[in-house]
């Protein structure tokens, strides 16, 4: 027995070194094949759906190109149709759309996406920072490019092959503001990628690993897949189809007759972040005392007489309480309270952002400073209704603004506060925003405080 066991012995290196151009050829040529050979390896389209095997092909490229097409409407759509590539621009956002295959490049931040019909077509250049709020060059410029090359290209060895479209979008911007995120990264994230019913990868640049810990629930609801972090994985990545950027509607809205699906503001609330944070629905008729949230603020735009509002509101027949900021940062469970909430209160700030998990027929009310009407309307106040809300606001008055006492009554600050937005947003910003904190006319408020009571079928004789 001891001569065949040397015999395998010496066998063994020979064979291995006979097989390692067959392993070179499947691990590594194979990253390298032809376009259109890469093409067909990347047909049918293959997913991951709720009831499906992994590896099972679940659709075909005819499919994943119908829905990629769904991004894009008009002259885009010919522009996809025809050349593969196709970008939309507009005053808040660039969204490009590749239905045919591209390869990523995640050191460079490069996507090739190679022209199959035409060998002589030039090469084309586009660069687009991927978040939606273009038109603002502070935030932009927190925002790494994506540089897009299409044509007759020279394309990278391919390191990781996938079956499912990716979708490429920013985590900088104005992040660590919960109105920005929402307005600028999770609800453009939804309008572009929901109808895709997660099979799809995203892959986002300027990456915060706190931002995709604090917003897991809701990307685990939208991809099957793992986040790619290009400052981790600097490879080649090929894809059957991309897009860079997100779809932008309005302030925390998405317009039905625009998205995929016809998709609404109620759905994104009532079903999606419903089932992403596995919220029961609430009946509010069936609340014998309604809970009140009251948004408190530690730095600017305080209520200076907060415990007076507490008592008042507990008078009126409220369950009060009380959230500071650290307590909104665990969305899991602080959308749970949210969700058993009739009425939000807070001054204009990011915190109203909370709005969002509100059960339907819930009231914001809104405390709205001074200098900041238009932006306390068209941020929160307009929003309100398409979330299925119902809205009350109370404008402050000169004499509940500590701004009185600094400038005094007859400065331009308080009575002209349009001539400070003249100057600049920054400029008004360091006043209002900033510098202003609100001690609440009680006899007033409680009115509006009744008012909502109203709004939710309660008696005014509660009151």
């Amino acid at each position: 027995m001891e001569e065949p066991r040397r015999l395998v012995f010496c066998a063994t290196p020979l064979i291995c070194l006979l097989l390692l151009p067959l392993l070179y050829t499947v691990f590594f040529r194979s990253n390298a094949v032809p376009f259109d050979q890469w093409k067909q390896q990347l047909s049918p389209w293959s997913g991951y759906g709720n009831t499906r095997e992994v590896g099972e092909a679940v659709e075909d490229q005819q499919e994943l190109n119908s829905v990629l097409r769904r991004l894009v409407r008009g002259d885009d759509r010919i522009q996809l149709d025809a050349t593969g590539l196709a970008c939309h621009s507009d005053l808040h956002t660039d969204v490009c759309v590749s239905n045919r295959p591209v390869r990523i490049d995640l050191r460079t931040m490069t996507v090739y996406a190679p022209h199959s019909f035409s060998e002589s077509m030039p090469k084309a250049n586009r660069i687009v920072r991927p978040y939606a709020r273009k038109e603002d060059k502070t935030a932009m410029d927190l925002v790494s490019p994506v540089q897009i090359l299409q044509g007759n290209i020279t394309l990278p060895a391919c390191h990781h092959t996938h079956y499912v479209p990716a979708i490429i979008f920013s985590s900088g911007g104005f992040i660590g503001n919960l109105f920005h995120e929402f307005n600028e990264i999770i609800i453009p994230l939804f309008i572009t990628s929901h109808h895709f019913r997660s099979r799809l990868s995203f892959i986002i640049t300027d990456f915060r690993p706190w931002f995709v810990r604090r917003y897991s629930q809701i990307l685990a609801h939208l991809s099957h897949y793992e986040t790619i972090n290009p400052a981790v994985n600097g490879t080649v990545h090929c894809f059957p189809g991309a897009v860079v950027g997100l779809h932008y509607h309005d302030n925390l809205a998405l317009n039905t007759t625009a998205i995929p699906g016809g998709y609404s503001m109620s759905d994104f609330r009532q079903q999606f972040l419903r089932e992403a944070y596995n919220l029961k629905r609430q009946n509010l008729t069936e609340t014998e005392r309604p809970v009140l949230i009251l948004i408190s603020r530690s730095k600017t735009r305080m209520f200076l007489n907060e415990d007076d509002m507490v008592r008042m509101m507990e008078e009126l027949g409220f369950r009060v309480v009380i959230t500071l900021p650290h307590r909104m940062s665990n969305f899991s469970k602080f959308a749970k309270e949210l969700n058993s909430c009739s009425v939000l209160v807070g001054a204009h700030g990011a915190g109203l952002t909370n709005a969002l998990f509100l059960p339907p027929g819930a009231v914001l009310l809104q405390v709205v400073p001074l200098g900041l009407d238009w932006a306390s309307t068209h941020y929160f106040g307009r929003p309100a209704s398409e979330m299925g809300l119902q809205y009350v606001e109370y404008k402050i008055e000169p004499e509940e603004s500590s701004l009185l006492e600094l400038y005094g009554r007859e400065h331009p600050v308080i009575t002209n506060p349009a001539s400070l937005f003249l100057k600049g947003y920054k400029v008004a910003r360091a006043v209002y925003i900033d510098r202003q904190n609100l001690n609440i006319n009680l006899t007033r408020f409680r009115e509006t405080l009744v008012q909502a009571l109203r709004l939710l079928g309660h008696s005014a004789t509660m009151a």
